[in-house]
């Protein structure tokens, strides 16, 4: 199979649009860090907030490292597209294929960021479920969890 010039230009909009969603959760991990560093300067001493700040120290170097690889795909199919407009397909096959892997560590990247922050959710929760614990409700027979029977 012969590479194109359109294959490598097919994934502008896909890449664009990662990068779009890339960024869009870096938007929303600083804000986390900027309400999270308001809540530790009012209680330095809550013990979630350590475990918080670590969880966004992480995913918020994995979302440089996603944006970082997102970038370079897109440059690679650049290069690439140029690569085939100048008639150098053998070198084009393989900068495609590294702008293919690229995007590939980006993707995988993003599912981990995405497994951190459901982490990052159920440490919320958990705080809460404390309390809903301790009272009663009507509903408690939908929303209640079931005691698991040995």
């Amino acid at each position: 199979m012969e590479l194109q010039l359109s294959t490598p230009a097919l994934l502008f909009s896909a890449i664009t649009l990662l990068m779009l969603a890339f960024t869009n959760r870096f938007l929303a991990i600083a804000s986390l860090i900027r309400g999270l560093h308001k809540k530790f300067l009012e209680e330095p001493d809550e013990e979630i907030l350590v475990e918080q700040i670590h969880n966004l120290r992480r995913r918020l170097s994995l979302i440089k490292n996603m944006q970082l690889f997102g970038i370079f795909s897109f440059l690679l199919c650049v290069i690439c597209m140029y690569l085939l407009f100048q008639g150098y397909t053998s070198a084009a096959n393989w900068v495609f294929v590294s702008s293919m892997g690229s995007l590939l560590i980006a993707l995988a990247l993003s599912l981990i960021e995405i497994l951190i922050s459901t982490k990052a959710l159920n440490l919320e929760l958990s705080d809460m479920e404390d309390i809903f614990e301790k009272r009663k409700s009507s509903l408690d027979f939908i929303f209640k969890k079931e005691n698991k029977k040995e």
